[in-house]
């Protein structure tokens, strides 16, 4: 096993060390103290979409068990703690009127970390559109960005005094193309037109919500999390080259493009521009105002083929088979040098700001036994992905954090609850925490830090 202090030394001393969480995936409590229903609530409870039909009603009930949560942080060792913020509980129909005592729980959970010497990350949006918003059409329609500005604006306000950092959006690649395209999460849809407005409201709506976070907030380093995915030809064939340029538009591009060179991708946009909402004047400085941060969540490569059928609709590709036999156990590949990769092309491709690793982890589904969870695998894959992280690092590239995924086993999406990704295991039933194996270890390499104040780089 790799020593966590040795991998520790390899770090700098002022390198953050963190957990990472999202309010859906744990906070439960879905109709209490005035929340209303998102449109993961009612993807959840519809039939056929969720595994066994699980819903977030109680999840971790983290809601109610926030202190003692906030004490496993600390004890494990982490010095920062990224979580989302639930806009159904702020703006329960996600205009209109604010419900402060969905306020308070914030309040009351960032100065706890305070209190405890954590770090506060919060982002602002983790995939729980209120419903009421759907009405309008949710993130096809314009209005949302809108309405995400005023959300972003009353939170920061009162909040933003006690935040290290915040992040407009998590994954818009999952709430944009997963959610509108694939229909695999809320709101279900598969129509590219519907995911096609949805990209640019998004987008439109973090460069909103960036405005709102630097009037009300101006103080807080404000930056966007993404789900970069390291597109890997399947072939050295030219077809599938091309291919892998072409999904690397499609996957990342249309994110990165606007953000941070303020356009959309050429080819993608020559394939698809004619049928994206009216992009209106002053549009793209909005989304393109520079960060002060950027969060990467890697979990696993994309390999992909050209789809050689006639008329197959951009991207025209197909997934390629993987490299690594290693596998966890959603399935996902393993396969570290591949997020080395993808750092060192994003940062030869854009001029990217500092970044952090805002998630990071493995899915493996070891229970209890004799009061322990020995998950090695897992410990395996965070020792190999920090291992890259620090080899970043000594290259040169402004690595400054990392946030395993994920504090504890929780809702996963889709999956239900029958994923587990945490360091510290969930009895669903009884809702006791068990530290696992792996959690002990990343605790004890973030206990190490902060130590003396060298930067590196």
């Amino acid at each position: 096993m790799i020593d966590p202090k040795l991998l520790a030394s390899r770090f700098p001393g002022d390198f953050t060390f963190g957990v990472a969480t999202a309010a859906f995936q744990i906070e439960g409590a879905s109709k209490a103290d005035g929340r209303k229903p998102s449109i993961w609530d009612a993807f959840a409870n519809m039939p056929g979409h969720v595994y066994g039909r699980q819903n977030g009603d109680v999840a971790c009930d983290h809601y109610h068990r926030w202190e003692a949560d906030l004490d496993l942080i600390k004890d494990m060792g982490e010095s920062a703690y990224r979580f989302s913020i639930a806009w159904p509980r702020v703006i329960p129909e996600g205009t209109g009127r604010i419900n402060e005592t969905g306020l308070d729980f914030y309040d009351r959970l960032i100065d706890g970390l305070k209190d405890r010497g954590i770090k506060a990350f919060a982002t602002l949006y983790h995939w729980d559109l209120p419903l009421a918003l759907m009405g309008d059409g949710g993130w096809t329609a314009r209005s949302t960005a809108y309405a995400f500005q005023r959300y972003a604006k009353i939170v920061m306000a009162r909040l933003g005094d006690r935040l290290d950092a915040v992040a407009t959006f998590n994954e818009p690649w999952c709430s944009v193309w997963l959610s509108h395209l694939y229909g695999v999460h809320a709101p279900g849809e598969r129509n590219m037109d519907a995911a096609l407005h949805a990209l640019h409201y998004t987008n439109l709506a973090h460069g909103l919500g960036i405005d709102a976070i630097r009037q009300v907030a101006p103080q807080v380093p404000a930056g966007l999390v993404l789900n970069a995915h390291e597109v890997i030809p399947g072939s050295d064939s030219a077809a599938d080259k091309v291919a892998a340029e072409r999904a690397f538009q499609f996957h990342n591009g249309v994110f990165f493009d606007p953000v941070f060179k303020g356009e959309y991708p050429a080819d993608f946009l020559s394939a698809l521009g004619d049928r994206l909402p009216t992009i209106e004047a002053g549009d793209m400085e909005v989304i393109g105002q520079k960060l002060d941060w950027w969060g990467l969540n890697y979990y696993t490569p994309m390999r992909v083929a050209d789809d050689p059928t006639p008329g197959a609709e951009f991207p025209a590709t197909i997934g390629a088979p993987p490299v690594s036999k290693v596998k966890t156990d959603i399935g996902w590949e393993v396969y570290a040098p591949a997020l080395k990769s993808l750092v060192e092309g994003l940062y030869d491709r854009y001029e990217l700001p500092v970044c952090y690793i805002t998630e990071n982890g493995a899915c493996y589904n070891m229970e209890v036994e004799n009061g322990e969870v020995d998950d090695q695998p897992r410990l395996d894959y965070y020792a190999e992905h920090l291992s890259v992280v620090a080899d970043l690092i000594k290259d040169g590239i402004p690595m400054r954090g990392y946030f395993a995924w994920s504090l504890m086993d929780n809702f996963e999406w889709a999956e239900g609850y029958r994923m587990r990704f945490g360091l510290v295991h969930v009895d669903y039933g009884t809702q006791v925490r068990t530290v696992k194996k792996s959690g002990k270890w990343y605790g004890e390499l973030a206990a190490q830090f902060p130590k003396g104040n060298h930067k590196a780089g």
